[in-house]
């Protein structure tokens, strides 16, 4: 603050302080022809000493906080710099693998579109082979149950012939 400025608050401040003394609030020993006794007098420059003292006071914290303030703004503005230098860096700075990330990409979409009806045969034949597989499961059961059934034939016609042929060969003994 100027010399100017403090030297108008001062006088402000006296100001109020006679004013108050005029209208009997500082105190309450004014004579009755309205003059001060030099006890009032005395208070009165004490008063306004005590005032002027704390408005110095006032005055020196206000400073104080305004150079607080201005250097948190100095900091402040250097803190916005910073962080604008960063930001400028963090847009310039590129990928430097970027364009083979992207012919790669590239490749895994070229291969994920031939997957998709390379997979679709694939469940396509195995679908057929399992059918295929379930119909050669079912003719080989037939087979099995065929020559199972066959076995069981020749079995029997073996014993059928067997016991002919005892019966022939008794008759051929029976004849002699």
């Amino acid at each position: 603050m100027s010399t100017i400025q403090t030297v108008q608050t001062q006088r402000q401040s006296s100001e109020q302080l006679q004013t108050l003394m005029q209208a009997g609030q500082i105190s309450g020993s004014l004579s009755f022809n309205g003059l001060m006794t030099k006890e009032d007098e005395e208070m009165s420059r004490s008063a306004l000493s005590t005032f002027k003292a704390k408005e110095e006071e006032i005055e020196k914290k206000k400073l104080e906080v305004r150079e607080r303030v201005q250097a948190q703004l100095g900091r402040i503005e250097e803190e916005t710099r910073r962080l604008a230098n960063i930001r400028e860096e963090l847009e310039a700075l590129t990928d430097p693998m970027k364009k083979e990330v992207s012919v790669v990409r590239k490749k895994i979409d070229s291969v994920n579109k031939e997957l998709k009806p390379l997979g679709q045969t694939c469940q396509k034949k195995e679908r057929e082979y399992k059918e295929a597989l379930d119909a050669f499961n079912e003719k080989n059961k037939e087979k099995v149950q065929l020559i199972t059934r066959l076995m069981e034939l020749v079995s029997e016609s073996e014993k059928m012939r067997m016991k002919k042929l005892e019966e022939l060969s008794k008759s051929v003994e029976t004849i002699q």
